[in-house]
This record gives C-alpha cells, sequence and structure tokens, in this order.
C-alpha cells in the first residue's frame, strides 16, 4: 500500500497546526482512507485528543491510528505506517529540530497553516525555507480566517509572494474547531453539514489531490 505523506509544518507557535492536524485526519477517514498520524510535537497534543477519542468513542474511529514518536524513529515509523495505510499525517514540532526535517524529508507534501495576520505571514517564511531545503512540496492554508475580507486580502498578496502553493480551501476562525477536540471528536463528527465540516472537507479533497 503506497501511502500519501503529508507532514503539517509551522515553526511560528500558536497556528492551528495540531488543530488542523486531526480535523483532516478525521475527514480522511470520512473519505474512507486508513489513515496514521504521526505526532511528534513535544507538546503531544494530538496524542491526547486521541486517547480521549478513545475513552469518549470507545473506538477512535475505523482507518485511524496515532501513533507517538520522537528521535531518529521517526523516519522508520514514518515509513511503516506508509506500508499499511493510504494516509500518514505528520504533526511536525513547531521549531526546526531535527524531528521536523525529518518529517519535512519525509512529505510529499507539506501543508503550512497560516494566520491572515502580518505577525503570522512574516514568520511562516523560516518555514518555507526549511521545506525548499529539503526539497519538498508545499501548499500553504489560511486558517483561521477571521470575516475581515479587507485584512485577507491584504494578506493574500503578501502570502502570493512567496511563490509557494496556496489552497484554494480556506479554514474559517470558528470556536467549533476547539470545542469538537475537546469531546475527542473532529467537526465532521459535531456537526457534518456545519460550515466547518465543509471546510475541512474540502481542504482535505485538495490535499489528496495534489500530494
Amino acid at each position: 500500500m503506497a501511502a500519501k505523506i503529508i507532514t503539517v509544518a509551522q515553526q511560528k507557535g500558536g497556528a492551528g497546526k495540531t488543530t488542523l492536524t486531526a480535523h483532516l485526519a478525521v475527514a480522511f477517514t470520512a473519505a474512507r482512507k486508513k489513515v496514521a498520524v504521526v505526532d511528534i510535537d513535544p507538546q503531544q497534543s494530538l496524542t491526547m485528543w486521541y486517547q480521549m477519542r478513545e475513552r469518549q468513542l470507545g473506538d477512535a474511529g475505523a482507518g485511524l491510528l496515532v501513533s507517538q514518536i520522537k528521535g531518529w524513529r521517526v523516519r522508520n515509523e514514518v515509513d511503516r505506517l506508509a506500508r499499511e495505510h493510504e494516509v500518514v499525517l505528520i504533526d511536525s514540532p513547531p521549531h526546526a529540530e531535527t524531528e521536523a526535517k525529518i518529517a519535512v524529508r519525509a512529505a510529499d507534501l507539506v501543508v503550512v497553516p497560516v494566520q491572515p495576520s502580518p505577525m503570522d505571514v512574516w514568520a511562516t517564511r523560516p518555514t518555507l525555507e526549511l521545506a525548499a531545503g529539503e526539497g519538498a512540496a508545499v501548499l500553504l492554508v489560511l486558517n483561521r480566517v477571521p470575516p475581515r475580507a479587507k485584512l485577507t486580502e491584504e494578506m493574500l498578496a503578501d502570502i502570493k509572494g512567496f511563490g509557494a502553493g496556496l489552497a484554494k480551501a480556506q479554514i474559517g476562525n470558528r470556536v467549533v474547531f476547539a470545542s469538537a477536540l475537546s469531546e475527542g471528536r473532529a467537526v465532521g463528527e459535531v456537526q457534518p453539514s456545519g460550515k466547518a465540516a465543509k471546510e475541512i472537507a474540502a481542504l482535505a479533497k485538495e490535499i489528496l489531490k495534489k500530494a
């Protein structure tokens, strides 16, 4: 089984990297993909969400596995999971540590969430430089987009200046993204017809086409 390996990376903290990874993982399983997630972020937030999911649901969900690992074993674990799954998602640490470089190097596609604010846009450049140094394809994703369209349009111009791919799908700044995770779930499960679920589903579909 040849898996698509997708690394979610952003060296700036607070960009919503882990939240996005969790929702995408469940969206991929909803698309009938067998999904593994490798959590190499030292905070282990994704692992804790997965453990809560197991407690709440009794089963974390068909086709979904989260593996927490770090250090030199990361690449071996990714390779092992890639043989047994259709999608391997990697939640990478927020700094350019060894694990982050390995995660980017292993990826078919690096998904980089960026919030539409000047500080976040400027802070994204090191992540793009890391991906370029590893020869990895990049997809920038506007995340936590506020309803202030004017600010978003201004930031779009700066983001496009990076020369990296920009996802058509955008993720809004919605409370349900966090509240769903607090229940061990994802937006597609708590509000399947809501805007948040539709945004994640659209992004998941776009990622699979590009990976």
